[in-house]
């Protein structure tokens, strides 16, 4: 499989993992279809007033649709930038990833696949995180739907060995993480296929914690 990934792991306030947007092919067979996704924003206040606000920005995908000559496989490389603001220098933690559905829709509730117990997908908020893998080469069957994280950043644990992540934790108000030529690729769906960016935020006040989870639009993986 061919392997565009370029993603650099870093970890901080503000951590980037930041590369060239992917370009795409022009008069070949099979060539890649470059499309801008439009992002999003939300806003929410908490039980103790603190204001988060979470925004999605340079949003986009470039999408092989036949990997391999077959229509069973698809890729796609992603680029987004997630930035967190809190309102009285709380904190917290940025979960951005992307869920992926075969002939299942993503868009509303019920895709439920590659989560840690039941989430409803549909809403601001999912019920104790999204239990996603790291990591996006999967293979899903009709019907289903699972969610992978972007990030996958390595430090070491309280014991000085080997530790990854799938978070970046910020502080003092606001944090950001951008990520390019992510690899989505997906194996096994005969059906229509779709995937979804989310920016799933967990915040700590002094009075708080909670998760908010912001979704970008759905496209076509073909």
């Amino acid at each position: 499989m061919i392997n565009r990934k370029n993603v650099a792991r870093v970890a901080g306030v503000g951590a980037a993992a930041t590369v060239a947007l992917g370009l795409f092919s022009t008069g070949a067979a099979n060539a890649d279809t470059f499309v801008p996704l439009p992002g999003g924003s939300i806003t929410k206040t908490l039980s103790d007033g603190t204001v988060v606000t979470i925004s999605l920005t340079g949003e986009s995908a470039n999408i092989n649709p036949s990997m391999g000559s077959t229509p069973l496989h698809r890729n796609a490389w992603v680029s987004g930038s997630a930035q967190v603001s809190v309102s009285g220098d709380g904190g917290g933690s940025i979960f951005p990833g992307y869920t992926v559905g075969c002939q299942v829709n993503i868009s509303g509730g019920g895709a439920t696949g590659g989560v840690e117990g039941t989430a409803d997908w549909s809403g601001d908020t999912v019920t104790g995180g999204v239990g996603a893998t790291s990591g996006g080469n999967l293979t899903l069957g009709p019907g289903q739907s699972q969610s992978f994280y972007v990030l996958d950043l390595e430090q070491a644990d309280d014991f000085g060995n080997e530790a990854h992540k799938k978070r970046n934790k910020f502080k003092n108000g606001s944090g950001s993480v951008t990520w390019a030529d992510e690899t989505i690729g997906l194996s096994g769906c005969a059906g229509y296929a779709q995937a979804r960016a989310f920016v799933s935020v967990e915040v700590e006040t002094d009075n708080v914690i909670t998760w908010t989870t912001l979704w970008g639009q759905p496209f076509s993986l073909g």
